[in-house]
């Protein structure tokens, strides 16, 4: 067996490996007799066919294989031992002019194109600077978050009037051109959320309703053409909601109502543990870090974002692209022409910040531990789970989730990449200048537009 690889410049070169009967007969042979102690033929007791019979049958497919798998681990060796660096895989070139008899007598060439990884350098310093911000809440972002909080542990009530962010419970019936109620149209009782009407002269034609008040909607002006809400109150398909063009008559059936709840001892051990928090200053307290403390991880990716685009700016690295956009359409059959130059630049961006991260993490032994990312997949799971309760889940049940949740290997690999990123970004930070800058939630979402 011969392989020789045949540098075409710094960034593709081509692999030529060539086999001789020597080099595959043996393995061709043993995988024969392999198939005969298993096959199961007519007129054959099993384990006892001929080795000649086999190989009459199937023994071109057999050195198929066999010259595949030779290729491969011949392929894979060259690589790893010559500890050349590819992007991609190796591209089969396709030839034509070759033709083989497949008859165990052939020596085979086959031509492999690669795509090189450029040689890159990635120099930061303390003349690098960035901005940290540290986010804090604004009195009204603030009074949001508490009121959801407090509705999310309130009671439903059913006034006599509504008001503008009730909930109507309500017959909706499609009407004709000539306002009539259109018989076989559509007909749904289902709650209409005030506080998701968007147009303000509509909203108050729905606010000072009581049952059996009845009003005509126009949904689409209503929900500004908000198909998903369209759908969901009339029971139809998103793609039917997004061509409605139909008002409806609204009759009411009842008024929903959720009220707050009361800032009492019992609102703050449902929350937070019992005797952790015990005046309503405490609770403000306690929200106030948990809204800082969310406002604070969008201003970590904030700073992650600059860093990300000035090293891609700033590091010079030349691709493959030929190479590539070849590699992506092999690898993807249904990937059209279109869509490749559609999506190729941000591949290429995405690549460009992989090989930045793998020089980062090579050049300053940047370790990663499966405990990293056990503790990482466990904030994110906690994050999750307080969305619907602040209240904190058990450790061990957490510890369980976690433990679940890492055994998917996509969850897994999707989770080492973000603590791969975390720990590239820690030493950006640990060698960059970061300037601390303190700033309202309300200016840093203009930031951030």
């Amino acid at each position: 067996m011969n392989i020789t690889q045949e540098k075409i410049n710094d960034l593709n070169a081509v692999v030529k490996i060539k086999i001789a009967p020597e080099d595959y007969t043996e393995k061709v042979d043993k995988s024969i007799k392999e198939q005969a102690k298993k096959a199961t033929l007519p007129g054959f007791r099993k384990g006892m066919v001929p080795a000649a019979h086999i190989k009459k049958m199937y023994g071109r497919s057999i050195l198929v294989e066999e010259i595949n798998n030779l290729l491969s681990e011949t392929l894979n060796k060259h690589l790893t031992d010559n500890k050349v660096e590819i992007l991609g895989q190796p591209l089969p070139v396709m030839d034509d002019t070759k033709e083989f008899k497949w008859d165990n007598t052939d020596e085979f060439e086959f031509d492999y194109e690669l795509g090189l990884a450029p040689a890159i350098d990635v120099n930061i310093t303390s003349k690098d600077k960035f901005t940290q911000y540290d986010v804090k809440a604004d009195a009204e972002t603030l009074a949001a978050r508490i009121k959801n909080i407090r509705k999310s542990y309130g009671k439903m009530t059913n006034p006599e009037v509504s008001a503008e962010e009730d909930v109507l419970y309500a017959e909706i019936a499609q009407l004709s051109a000539d306002g009539s109620v259109f018989e076989g149209g559509i007909n749904h009782t289902g709650s209409i959320r005030l506080d998701q009407v968007t147009d303000k002269k509509i909203l108050k034609t729905l606010v000072g309703l009581k049952k059996d008040d009845v009003v005509e909607l126009d949904v689409q002006k209503a929900f500004d053409k908000n198909e998903v809400i369209i759908a969901k109150l009339l029971n139809i398909s998103e793609e039917d909601a997004k061509d409605l063009k139909s008002k409806f008559q609204v009759t009411v059936k009842n008024v929903n109502r959720l009220e707050e709840a009361d800032l009492n001892q019992e609102f703050f051990d449902k929350l937070f543990g019992a005797g952790v928090v015990t005046d309503e200053a405490g609770f403000t307290t306690k929200i106030t870090e948990e809204v800082e403390g969310m406002f604070n991880q969008d201003a970590d990716r904030k700073l992650q974002n600059d860093m990300y685009t000035k090293l891609i700016d700033s590091v010079k690295i030349e691709l493959p692209d030929e190479f590539l956009r070849k590699w992506l359409k092999a690898t993807n059959e249904k990937l059209t022409d279109a869509e490749l130059a559609e999506g190729y630049d941000d591949f290429a961006k995405n690549l460009k910040w992989t090989l930045i991260e793998n020089k980062l993490i090579k050049d300053n032994n940047i370790e990663i531990k499966y405990e990293d990312v056990f503790q990482t997949a466990k904030q994110r799971l906690d994050a999750q789970f307080r969305m619907y309760s602040p209240a904190p889940m058990p450790e061990d049940q957490l510890a369980q989730y976690t433990a679940t949740f890492l055994k998917e290997k996509d969850n897994a690999n999707r989770i080492f990449d973000e603590v791969k990123a975390i720990k590239v970004f820690e030493h950006i930070k640990s060698v960059a200048t970061i300037d601390q800058k303190e700033i309202a939630y309300n200016k840093f979402v203009d930031l951030l537009k």
